[in-house]
């Protein structure tokens, strides 16, 4: 697997996993019924935004990450980021690698911390990943996301400095 900047050309691979992410409900705050031209402004963004995606050996499209700021202006100094990994490649390291990538790719362009504003708690697998790699919940906002499956859950506020 290699990481690199994603380009215009590998949307047509990341829309499938990305619509179908998003139509579950259970991990983004993102209507779910996001359509593609939406997606596709949020994907591609504008800089500084940068968006990678990890492919295989065949140049297979894994799965997608950018990293931003947080926010602008004097809140510019911390990065945010958001991940999505094709459900066909679960469990094949694809998230961790790109985590990590993208963790090396903020510090590399100056940013000092990360911060991921809306983890939703009942994801385990996120939660258990950006702890292994530093981050805390900083606080956790009681019934903020409507999980499909869960009702009302806890939105984790994740930090860690770089």
């Amino acid at each position: 697997m290699r990481i690199r900047d994603a380009t215009a050309g590998d949307w047509p691979a990341v829309w499938p996993f990305l619509q179908a992410i998003v139509a579950a409900g259970e991990t983004y705050t993102f209507p779910r019924d996001l359509g593609e031209p939406a997606a596709r402004a949020m994907w591609q963004g504008v800089p500084p935004q940068r968006s990678v995606v990890a492919v295989d050996d065949t140049g297979k499209v894994l799965g997608w990450a950018k990293v931003l700021p947080n926010h602008p202006g004097a809140g510019a100094h911390v990065a945010n980021a958001s991940f999505m990994v094709d459900p066909a490649c679960s469990g094949l390291g694809v998230g961790r690698a790109l985590a990590e990538h993208v963790l090396d790719l903020a510090r590399a362009e100056g940013y000092r911390a990360m911060q991921f504003n809306a983890v939703v708690e009942t994801n385990t697998h996120a939660v258990a990943l950006w702890k292994s790699l530093g981050f805390t919940v900083v606080g956790t906002v009681p019934e903020a996301f409507h999980h499909p499956v869960h009702g009302y859950v806890g939105l984790h506020v994740m930090h860690r400095m770089l």
